[in-house]
């Protein structure tokens, strides 16, 4: 009898597996599809070809000529995840081609209804989001070479050349870096669970190295995105029609609904693991700022929300670590809040210099190019005034710190 009642006792483990993330991979979608079967061809012409279409302005005749395709043919999460890519970068070009002139109100049905079919299978918004352009889009030139920028490549591309494929590969190595760190979450949890404080002690060492390590990556950004190109050209392709005065009433999805829709953009804010770390770290952002962090909830895969609310339901790190006479487990857990603001001061200075910097330069250097877009010139391409909300998710994250022990 005692046995059985020990056994009852034994907490039950937080595990990765039952939220569909990979122990190797994290969020990323690992070993992506690159191609659907000959019945989606006209998609896979269509979104292989979008930089020459866009510039061309060829892309809104190809769609409208598009046939309607059923999204029934499709088999597994993975041909779904590849459908989901190739429509939302197709949606994203056929609405910016001209820039912020005659940008359409309707998207045709036949984009539109296998476009919001797929979503709803995927528990996605019908809109580009961060785990498309970023999670579900690299290859390996060499498949038995490293995850390395220069051994990768993106399965669709939109305008923007080299500096479009550098901003997304070095976004998805930020993304790699954090896979030890989501790993240490689980040995974090866990750690508490069982009231391990040398277990907890190690999975903190390893959450802050993870941290730096992505920091390190995201430095990366410099070396393969020209500032220029980023604000003149890729920006308006990850912008949506949710708090962009270019757009401001949203668009029709035509054959969904007859009343505009309204979605957001790309933003760094869609990735899980800032969410994540924050909910373990006990990490409170302003009412404004959780609003906005919260909402981007709603464009991540249902199994990465679900995996930010167990964390949430989970003992509190935080209050564990308050609960403790360790000192090195006070160090470790403040060790791990300074280096999450040190990552998020590396964003703001990267997104000082692809805005600010950016829109100089292509002021400077671009006179061949259409007029950069003005619509969100301060705003991120969520629709967010970037750099308040940036300055105050880092400076909320510094408030976590706790008073040393002793």
């Amino acid at each position: 009898m005692e046995t059985q009642n020990m056994n009852l006792k034994k907490p039950v483990l937080f595990t990765l597996g039952k939220f569909c993330i990979s122990e190797d991979y994290g969020f990323i979608l690992p070993d992506p599809l690159q191609e659907l079967s000959h019945y989606y061809m006209p998609w896979m012409e269509i979104a292989s070809n979008l930089p020459f279409m866009i510039e061309s302005h060829e892309l809104r005749v190809r769609v409208d000529a598009m046939p309607l395709l059923s999204c029934h043919f499709l088999k597994g999460h993975r041909e779904q995840y590849l459908a989901h890519l190739l429509l939302s970068c197709i949606t994203m070009g056929y609405v910016w081609q001209e820039g912020e002139k005659h940008i359409p109100k309707v998207l045709p049905r036949n984009l539109s209804l296998p476009f919001v079919e797929i979503s709803r299978a995927l528990g996605l918004p019908p809109i580009l989001v961060h785990s498309d352009l970023v999670l579900a889009n690299w290859k390996k030139k060499d498949p038995d070479g490293p995850l390395e920028i220069r051994n990768l490549d993106t399965i669709v591309s939109l305008p923007g050349g080299e500096s479009l494929k550098g901003f997304v590969l070095v976004t998805l190595l930020v993304e790699k870096a954090a896979v030890p760190g989501i790993k240490a979450l689980v040995k974090t949890i866990n750690a508490i669970l069982q009231s391990n404080e040398d277990a907890l002690l190690q999975a903190l060492q390893q959450l802050r190295t993870s941290i730096d390590e992505m920091a390190k990556a995201l430095r990366q950004m410099h070396d393969y995105v020209d500032p220029a190109i980023f604000y003149a050209v890729i920006r308006i392709f990850l912008s949506g029609w949710q708090d962009n005065p270019a757009i401001p009433d949203g668009l029709i999805y035509e054959g969904v609904s007859d009343e505009p829709l309204k979605y957001s953009g790309g933003s760094a804010a869609q990735s899980t693991v800032f969410h994540a770390f924050d909910e373990l770290l006990g990490v409170c952002h302003s009412k404004e700022s959780t609003t906005f962090l919260h909402r981007m909830r709603e464009y991540m895969p249902p199994s990465h929300r679900a995996f930010i609310e167990e964390i949430h339901s989970a003992p509190s790190l935080k209050k564990f670590i308050l609960s403790s006479r360790s000192c090195l487990l006070h160090e470790a857990y403040n060790q791990c809040v300074k280096a999450l603001a040190e990552l998020r001061s590396h964003h703001i200075n990267i997104v000082a210099k692809y805005l600010l910097t950016g829109a100089a330069k292509a002021k400077d250097q671009l006179d061949h190019l259409a007029r950069p877009p003005q619509a969100l010139a301060e705003k991120g391409t969520g629709g967010t005034a970037v750099f308040s909300f940036l300055k105050s998710v880092r400076n909320t994250t510094l408030e976590g710190i706790i008073d040393q022990c002793g």
